[in-house]
C-alpha cells in the first residue's frame, strides 16, 4: 500500500514538473522562425519545417557598405563560420555547357555501318571477347537489353577514342547531379542506370537547347514540358531547372514504359516519340527488340540508344579504360533553397553575398534574364552554396529593403531588364559572300553556337536569311571598315615561327587531317585549334601543335 501510494505521488511530481517546463518555455519564446528553404521540399513541394524556437531575438544585421578603391562593397556577416566555395568545381560546370554541342552531333550523325576506310579510326585495345563478357554482366544488372554486336562495339571504341575528353569531364561532372538523379529514379522505381541517359541527352548542361528546341537536361520540348507542369513563361524557363525537369522526365520515363513494356522502347520513346516507335514496329513486321527496330527507326533515334549503352559500358567500366573521374568536395545537394519575396537580380545577388553570377547561372539555370521575379502566389525559389546561404538568411529583411529602394530608383525595373535581355540579341541578315565561320568571326561566336541558335542543320547559308545571334562583342564594334576585318584576319592566322601548319582542302576532315600526322588526334586538333565542332572550311588553316597563336 505503501509503495502504491509513493508511486502515485511520485507520478504526480513529474506531471507537475513537465508542466512547469512547458510553460516556461511558451513563456521564453520571443520570435518564431519558420523555414521554408530546403531541398527536400524542392522535391516534396512547397512546406514548412517544424517551427524552431529562441530564447535570443534575431535581429538581421545591417548592411555594412565598405569603400575601396571607389569601389561599394557589402560586408553582410553570417551567424556561423561558412566553408569556402569551391570555385574551380564551378568553373568545371561552367566550361562543360559547351560539351552538349558534341555530343549532340555523335548522336545525331551516327552511322549504322562503318566504312572500310575509318575502321583504323575504331581501333582500340579492347578485344571483342572481354567486351561480350562485360555487357553480358551489365545485362545481368540491368533491365535494358544489353546484348553484344557490332554496331555497339563500334559506338563503344568511337567514345573510347574521338570522345574519350568528354567522357572524361562527364565523369567528374556527374558527380554533381547524379545523386540528384537516383533519388528521384528511385522515388519513381525507374532502372537507376537511366541517369546516364542525362549525358546523351545534354552532356550535363542545363541550359543546352537542340536544333529543334528541346530545353534542359532532359531536353524537353515546349509542349511535353507544359504536360508535365514545367512552366514556361517570358523569364522563367523551368525545364532547365535541375530538380523539376528530372521528376518530369521520370513522370514521362514511366508512363513511356506503361506503354511499351521495355526499357529500350521506352528510351526510343522519349527520344523520337511513342508515334515513331509504333511505326518502326508495324514498319519491321511487328518486332519489338530495339535492334530488330532500328533501321525503321528516324536517323537520330537509330544512334541514341547505343549511345545510351556505351556511356554506361564507359561508366562502369572507367577503370578498366584507364579514364579518371576527379573527385569534387560536393554534389548538387551541398546547396539549399529559398524563396524570394521580391524581385531581385544576380546582379544584385552577387553583389550583396559575394558569389559571382557565373556560379548564379550554374545553380539558377531557370531564369532566363538573370532576374528572379517575384510574383503573389507562385514562389520563386533561389538555390546558393549552403556557405553563401547563410549570409542570405541572416540579412533577409536588409537585403529585400535594399533591393526594393534600388528597384524605386528606377523606372519599370522589369521591362528594362527584359529590353536588356533584347539588347544583347541582334538580327543578322546574310549577305553575298557571308558563311558561318566568317559570321561567327565577327561578333565573337562559334559556328555551332549559330547553328543552334537557328536551328540550322549544315552550314549552308543563303542571300537573305535572318540569323538570330546573341553576340560576344558590340554590334558596334562588329561594324568595322574592310582595312580593320583584314588586319583582324591576318593577326587570327598569325603562328609561332616553326610552327607546323595544314591548311583545310575540299573533302578534308579532322580525321583525315589526323591521320596524316604522328601524334595527332581529332581531340588534340580541336583544342589546339579552339573548335566546338567538326565543320571545317576550305583554306582554314590549322596549327599542328600545342604552341602559342
Amino acid at each position: 500500500m505503501t509503495t502504491k501510494g509513493n508511486s502515485r505521488l511520485a507520478f504526480l511530481t513529474l506531471f507537475l514538473c513537465i508542466n512547469w517546463l512547458a510553460s516556461q518555455e511558451t513563456d521564453s519564446i520571443q520570435k518564431p522562425i519558420t523555414v521554408t528553404d530546403t531541398t527536400t521540399l524542392d522535391l516534396k513541394g512547397v512546406g514548412q519545417m517544424e517551427r524552431m524556437d529562441t530564447k535570443v531575438e534575431l535581429v538581421d544585421n545591417p548592411l555594412v557598405i565598405i569603400k575601396q578603391e571607389g569601389k561599394v562593397k557589402y560586408n553582410l556577416i553570417d551567424h556561423a563560420a561558412a566553408a569556402r566555395y569551391d570555385s574551380l568545381w564551378m568553373k568545371e560546370l561552367y566550361e562543360n555547357a559547351a560539351l552538349f554541342d558534341e555530343m549532340y552531333d555523335e548522336v545525331s550523325t551516327q552511322r549504322l555501318e562503318v566504312a572500310p576506310e575509318e575502321e583504323e579510326l575504331y581501333t582500340y585495345n579492347l578485344p571483342t571477347d572481354s567486351l561480350k563478357a562485360r555487357l553480358a554482366k551489365l545485362n545481368q544488372k540491368t533491365p535494358f537489353n544489353v546484348v553484344y554486336n557490332p554496331s555497339l562495339e563500334n559506338v563503344i571504341k568511337s567514345f573510347l577514342t574521338r570522345k574519350r575528353d568528354l567522357m572524361q569531364r562527364m565523369l567528374t561532372t556527374s558527380q554533381f547531379y547524379f545523386p540528384l538523379f537516383e533519388q528521384q529514379l528511385d522515388n519513381y522505381d525507374i532502372p537507376l542506370e537511366m541517369k546516364y541517359l542525362s549525358i546523351v541527352e545534354s552532356a550535363l548542361n542545363p541550359k543546352a537547347r537542340s536544333r529543334v528546341g528541346a530545353t534542359g537536361l532532359w531536353q524537353f520540348m515546349y509542349g511535353t514540358g507544359k504536360m508535365y507542369k514545367l512552366n514556361v513563361t517570358s523569364y522563367v524557363d523551368e525545364r532547365s531547372d535541375p530538380i523539376k525537369s528530372t521528376e518530369a522526365a521520370c513522370k514521362y520515363l514511366s508512363k513511356l514504359y506503361d506503354i511499351f513494356g521495355d526499357w529500350d522502347l521506352a528510351l526510343a520513346a522519349y527520344n523520337s516519340g511513342p508515334g515513331n516507335v509504333n511505326k518502326a514496329i508495324r514498319r519491321s513486321g511487328g518486332y519489338k527488340n530495339y535492334w530488330n527496330l532500328r533501321r525503321n527507326l528516324p536517323r537520330e533515334t537509330a544512334g541514341y540508344v547505343p549511345a545510351f549503352l556505351a556511356t554506361m559500358y564507359i561508366f562502369e567500366y572507367a577503370e578498366e579504360h584507364d579514364l579518371i573521374r576527379r573527385k569534387i568536395e560536393r554534389p548538387y545537394f551541398e546547396t539549399d533553397t529559398i524563396h524570394v519575396k521580391s524581385l531581385i537580380t544576380f546582379d544584385q545577388i552577387s553583389e550583396l553575398v559575394g558569389i559571382s553570377t557565373e556560379e548564379l547561372k550554374i545553380l539558377n539555370p531557370s531564369y532566363k534574364l538573370n532576374v528572379i521575379p517575384y510574383i503573389e502566389g507562385k514562389p520563386h525559389i533561389l538555390r546558393l552554396p549552403k556557405s553563401v546561404m547563410g549570409k542570405f538568411v541572416a540579412n533577409e529583411e536588409a537585403i529585400y529593403a535594399h533591393v526594393e529602394k534600388e528597384l524605386k530608383s528606377k523606372e519599370s525595373p522589369l521591362p528594362q531588364l527584359v529590353k536588356a535581355a533584347s539588347n544583347n540579341r541582334i538580327r543578322y541578315r546574310v549577305r553575298s559572300g557571308d558563311y558561318l565561320g566568317k559570321i561567327a568571326e565577327r561578333y565573337g561566336v562559334g559556328v555551332s553556337q549559330i547553328k543552334r541558335w537557328n536551328g540550322l542543320r549544315s552550314n549552308n547559308l543563303r542571300v537573305g536569311q535572318r540569323l538570330t545571334i546573341f553576340p560576344r562583342r558590340t554590334p558596334g564594334a562588329a561594324v568595322a571598315s574592310n582595312q580593320t576585318k583584314t588586319t583582324s584576319k591576318a593577326q587570327s592566322q598569325n603562328f609561332p615561327p616553326g610552327a607546323k601548319i595544314h591548311t583545310v582542302r575540299s573533302g578534308d576532315s579532322l580525321w583525315t587531317i589526323s591521320r596524316k600526322y604522328p601524334g595527332v588526334s581529332v581531340d588534340k586538333l580541336k583544342q589546339w585549334n579552339g573548335l566546338n565542332s567538326n565543320s571545317l572550311k576550305p583554306g582554314t588553316k590549322l596549327k599542328l601543335c600545342e604552341c602559342p597563336s
